[in-house]
């Protein structure tokens, strides 16, 4: 019997203490008659996690295999800030919200596997989106061995119908508002949430305003803008007008300034990595001022050439995020030359926020490559002769006078 057809003893769910997974718990006890391991991680999504526990008791989960953790700091610093060095956006707009928080969960899941000698691992993703792809891939790269459950893609169950029938039989709590047909499917954490499925299905239909959870709408915002400051040290920042903070303090703090000012909404039509379109609702607050005072910052400090060759590889490396490569050594070599680029990325950045809005109005370092002397249209002192654009013209013109040439003569 090989370990892929041993029966499964042990496996560790990654739980959110809501009726779907409340169902995957009972699900896996019935299925496979295993002991359940539940990990509901806080990443910020903004819920009151206690109830997992209870919850998760009550449907027969031993207190030592109920692991809660508080992962806001080790996400924003291990996982979200250095995607920022990389101004990494997905298809030119998604900040890559929901794929980041993927890598985090399964490591922490696989760490508890190790710990309680579990066999397998499971998640609650379904067989149509990214999240499956981007959990399991990280799986598999840190624990080859490891047996995977995804009952989405397993059970029998057909409907909505189907599962709330299923948790009445084995008295498992619904919410009021679980027993109807659910509007859209939501996705939390620090760094954004996200918005699909239902009433957002059609991409010519706008958003119903209930949509909208972590931001006013622009047209609400505050009518006078907000002005802050954020400063960086290598890359990551590491302050808010002029106060010190950890990285998830700083992002929690930006979000506050995004949700009242209208900053953050994304509606987009993307392409899974499965194959298929889908349309979401997106809201980074926090994270899109972050991303705008990151390039702000750079702009005086990257030369060009690194900042060129670093706008060429973020599509890469947005994209290996998005697939769920977090863990590949594709990516690591990238985040390797990205994080070179930041070593002098350092300075203060003052922006404008205002009505949905980020403007940067001003950007000092003491590692700036800016040379007024060199720009000014005033006497420069000698500090660049004009004389030498001929020459660099002529050069960089010879390819393009021999082409002229001699498509005239043909």
């Amino acid at each position: 019997m090989t370990s892929q057809t041993k029966p499964i003893k042990k496996v560790v769910l990654a739980y959110s203490g809501g009726l779907d997974t409340s169902i995957i718990l009972k699900w896996l006890q019935q299925t496979y008659g295993a002991e359940v391991v539940t990990f509901t991680a806080d990443l910020g999504q903004g819920e009151e996690l206690e109830p997992a526990r209870a919850k998760a008791l009550m449907l027969g989960i031993k207190p030592e295999n109920i692991y809660i953790e508080d992962l806001r700091e080790e996400f924003v610093r291990d996982y979200v800030f250095p995607m920022f060095r990389a101004n990494a956006l997905y298809e030119g707009i998604y900040l890559l919200g929901t794929s980041i928080a993927r890598p985090l969960i399964s490591k922490r899941q696989i760490d508890i596997a190790r710990a309680t000698g579990a066999d397998a691992v499971c998640h609650g993703a379904t067989g149509k989106g990214n999240d499956q792809v981007r959990f399991e891939l990280s799986y598999y790269a840190l624990e080859p061995s490891i047996r995977i459950i995804a009952p989405w893609r397993d059970w029998s169950f057909k409907s909505r119908e189907d599962l709330i029938e299923f948790a009445e039989q084995n008295q498992i709590l619904i919410a009021k508002d679980k027993r109807g047909e659910a509007p859209f499917s939501v996705d939390a954490n620090l760094l954004h949430s996200s918005s699909e499925g239902k009433v957002l299905e059609d991409p010519n239909v706008e958003p119903p305003p209930y949509v909208f959870q972590r931001t006013v709408s622009p047209e609400e915002a505050p009518d006078k803008a907000t002005v802050i400051t954020i400063g960086f040290k290598q890359g990551d920042a590491v302050s808010i007008n002029g106060t010190p903070m950890s990285p998830a303090n700083i992002l929690a703090t930006l979000n506050d300034y995004g949700r009242e000012n209208g900053i953050g909404r994304v509606d987009l039509v993307e392409n899974r990595f499965v194959g298929m379109k889908s349309r979401g609702i997106y809201e980074t607050p926090g994270g899109t001022i972050l991303w705008h005072a990151h390039r702000a910052i750079e702009s005086i400090t990257l030369d060009r050439g690194a900042m060129h060759l670093k706008d060429e590889l973020m599509p890469r490396y947005a994209e290996l995020v998005y697939y769920g490569f977090w863990f590949s050594p594709e990516r690591e070599m990238l985040q390797a030359a990205i994080d070179k680029s930041q070593e002098h990325v350092e300075g203060v950045v003052t922006l404008k926020l205002y009505k949905g809005n980020v403007i940067v109005t001003g950007r000092e370092s003491p590692k700036s490559l800016y040379s007024s002397t060199l720009v000014t249209f005033e006497d420069d002192k000698g500090a660049y002769d004009q004389k030498d654009a001929a020459g660099f013209i002529k050069l960089n013109a010879l390819r393009l006078r021999t082409l002229g040439q001699r498509d005239r003569q043909g």
